[in-house]
């Protein structure tokens, strides 16, 4: 059974210091959540990896996954495995790749770059896990940036975080990408999408226009664990998202 998660990053502005971390923590835990994706949080007063456990073992909450910054992750390798192997992540994330790899020029570089840490995180016991946006659909050179990634790194090696409102944003068949990528989807972020005036507008899962009463049977048909709930933008309070998401995939029977 998937499990739905919490993307932290929703409440990345409401967690930026080391008491408000541990505030949001506790929010996020009385809504029900039992899995939480660390990123974008501690901006102003990070917390060292083993007091976030700590706080979030005492609040039976289990960190699954983690965006790291890929540039530290190229050249601190070592240290972010071993923070992440701390919080007991078992998918090490990044949110996109550097702007420099995005080009038919120096797209392959990315996985010269890339592959050997990738294998280095599988013989550590964690998944490498790429999240993408809307710009791994764009036609570089013939194929897209996503099917580079795919040709790339093998399927043990590297995961992909998908984000479905991304994809859908990038004019693909979601469903299709589904089922091409139903070895790799070990967790997805959800969110909808709405429009207001022309303008594409974020909103709560299960409160805009994307059909997830299939998007939840299309995910039972991957390898898919957790549903991260994350909402880049909210109107009103990031936490109240959290938590009309929450009951709203609830309904269908996920927890």
């Amino acid at each position: 059974m998937m499990q739905i998660g919490a993307q932290l990053y929703t409440v990345r502005e409401r967690m930026e210091n080391k008491k408000d971390i541990l505030e949001g923590l506790k929010r996020v835990a009385d809504m029900g959540y039992r899995c939480v994706q660390v990123s974008g949080i501690g901006k102003k007063q990070a917390m060292p990896p083993e007091e976030l456990r700590e706080a979030c073992d005492a609040l039976s909450l289990k960190i699954v996954i983690t965006h790291n910054d890929p540039e530290r992750l190229l050249y601190d390798t070592d240290a972010v495995i071993r923070e992440n192997k701390i919080m007991g992540s078992q998918y090490l994330g990044i949110g996109s790749m550097p702007e420099r790899y995005r080009n038919a020029d120096w797209i392959d570089h990315f996985a010269k770059d890339y592959r050997d840490i990738a294998k280095k995180i599988a013989d550590n016991g964690m998944l490498f896990m790429y999240h993408n946006h809307q710009l791994e659909f764009e036609n570089l050179d013939g194929r897209l940036i996503m099917e580079h990634l795919l040709e790339d790194f093998p399927a043990d090696e590297m995961g992909i975080t998908f984000d479905i409102f991304w994809a859908l944003v990038g004019g693909c068949d979601v469903y299709q990408w589904m089922d091409i990528l139903k070895d790799r989807i070990h967790c997805v972020h959800m969110k909808d999408m709405s429009v207001r005036n022309r303008e594409r507008i974020m909103k709560p899962v299960l409160e805009g226009n994307m059909n997830y009463g299939a998007i939840f049977q299309a995910l039972e048909k991957t390898c898919c664990q957790y549903m991260m709930v994350e909402q880049d933008i909210c109107e009103g309070s990031p936490y109240d998202c959290l938590k009309r998401s929450y009951d709203n995939i609830a309904k269908f029977g996920y927890r």
